[in-house]
């Protein structure tokens, strides 16, 4: 399948890389299917591009690349949405804004991770609950604020 997006242009796509979000991302509720593209071969980021829309495509990254310490159980109920049956086919990733001005100055929403069962191509938005996690986490280590003792 061949699908226009605005950042990439016109690209292919096989129908068993479409993924199926069974809750939307915040915002882009009318939205569903996405497929990953990696733009640059062994790039730390990849995009998720909306199949339905030309000009949506998100920058997402593991947070396990940058040395940020990261983890966070799914709920019986949510695993059951992705029919999630094992963390083997479970693939997380997290939304990056970067700046033009500064890309060093990128943050990572740690707050509402993607995740996917890579399996069955469903995958979510899951906003974890009583956590401490931040939306807007500095990437890059230099960038961080230090903690005043």
């Amino acid at each position: 399948m061949r699908i226009n997006t605005t950042k990439f242009g016109e690209i292919e796509v096989s129908d068993d890389t479409i993924f199926t979000f069974v809750d939307p991302i915040i915002g882009y509720e009318h939205l569903r299917q996405y497929v990953l593209v990696e733009h640059n071969v062994n790039s730390l980021f990849k995009w998720l591009q909306s199949v339905e829309d030309p000009d949506l495509a998100f920058p997402v990254t593991s947070p396990a690349f940058f040395d940020i310490e990261y983890q966070f159980e799914i709920p019986t109920e949510t695993a059951q949405k992705l029919d999630l049956t094992s963390v083997d086919t479970l693939l997380s990733l997290n939304i990056v804004t970067i700046p033009a001005a500064n890309p060093r100055k990128s943050t990572i929403n740690l707050l509402a991770p993607i995740i996917i069962n890579a399996a069955n191509k469903h995958g979510m938005q899951f906003i974890l609950s009583n956590s401490n996690y931040p939306v807007r986490c500095p990437l890059f280590k230099d960038e961080q604020t230090p903690v005043n003792s």
